[in-house]
């Protein structure tokens, strides 16, 4: 009985490599899918000299969140430009929009089906709040076994570590519509697509803005452990930077992953709701 102990590795350890050598094909498609998402992104971003693609950005966030958001990431890139991480940032750039992107689009409709049901929010529940406090770099090593190294485990990692707040806020968003509107829109005959589309999800919004800081906060956070595996960007550079006990290198890449959180948080923020509502 001393000896007596439980390894939850001795059991997901041989699932992973028998799903590995199984669906070998499948997981390849999966990675070639993704790292061609990143690489096109990158080379668009490559396109032309950083101060031209900087301008192009930061006029495109203003014609989607305003002139705020648009000054906003003409200051963030080129503190990043002058701090030489401009590579490492469009890099960082293009993993970061595509995970939280995913997130959202897989954690918005799972977070609707919850709210419709206390029995499943209830079983969700708890398989949210490990997804939670599971420490991130748990998510990096099944990743890694099924993918390999490189850009790929990161971002599937951080899709995965994203999608958790996103259901859970979305679950909350839809708990605090007033019931009102909802019998309003019953009242009129509407059906239950119109009603959540022009009723629920526009009186949620808010709430839902939330969650998608939650996901870039997150998948920023990722973005250094991901630099343990290979992902590139500025993960990397901090990572190198802890590995050669360069203060300096870590510090510029700290910065440029600050000014991306705030630009991503500003420009989401302002985005989303004008692209819900062109959609509507």
């Amino acid at each position: 009985m001393d000896n007596f102990e439980i390894s939850p590795g001795s059991i997901v350890g041989p699932a992973l490599s028998w799903l590995n050598v199984n669906y070998h094909d499948v997981f390849a498609g999966i990675a070639a899918f993704f790292d061609l998402l990143v690489s096109n992104i990158v080379a668009f971003l490559s396109l032309g000299p950083a101060p031209a693609v900087a301008g192009a950005l930061a006029l495109l966030a203003m014609l989607m969140a305003g002139w705020r958001g648009g000054a906003l990431t003409a200051v963030g890139l080129a503190i990043c430009m002058l701090l030489g991480m401009w590579e490492a940032t469009i890099q960082t750039i293009a993993l970061v929009i595509i995970a939280v992107l995913f997130s959202i689009s897989f954690g918005i409709p799972i977070g609707i089906l919850v709210s419709r049901s206390a029995r499943l929010e209830r079983a969700v529940r708890p398989i949210l709040d490990v997804m939670q406090t599971m420490p991130p770099w748990v998510y990096l090593v099944p990743a890694v076994i099924l993918f390999g190294l490189g850009t790929v485990p990161a971002l599937i990692s951080t899709i995965v570590y994203g999608i958790a707040p996103m259901v859970r806020l979305t679950v909350l968003a839809m708990a605090q519509i007033p019931k009102e509107r909802l019998e309003l829109g019953i009242a009129i005959g509407a059906r239950k697509v119109d009603i959540l589309r022009k009723i629920e999800l526009p009186s949620a919004l808010p709430t839902l803005l939330v969650g998608v800081n939650q996901c870039i906060l997150l998948s920023l956070a990722m973005v250094v452990l991901a630099g343990l595996v290979g992902a590139g960007g500025l993960g990397a550079e901090v990572t190198r930077g802890l590995t050669r006990l360069d203060f300096g290198l870590g510090l510029r890449a700290s910065l440029a992953i600050v000014a991306l959180a705030i630009i991503m948080d500003r420009v989401f923020r302002g985005a989303i709701p004008k692209i819900y509502l062109a959609g509507t």
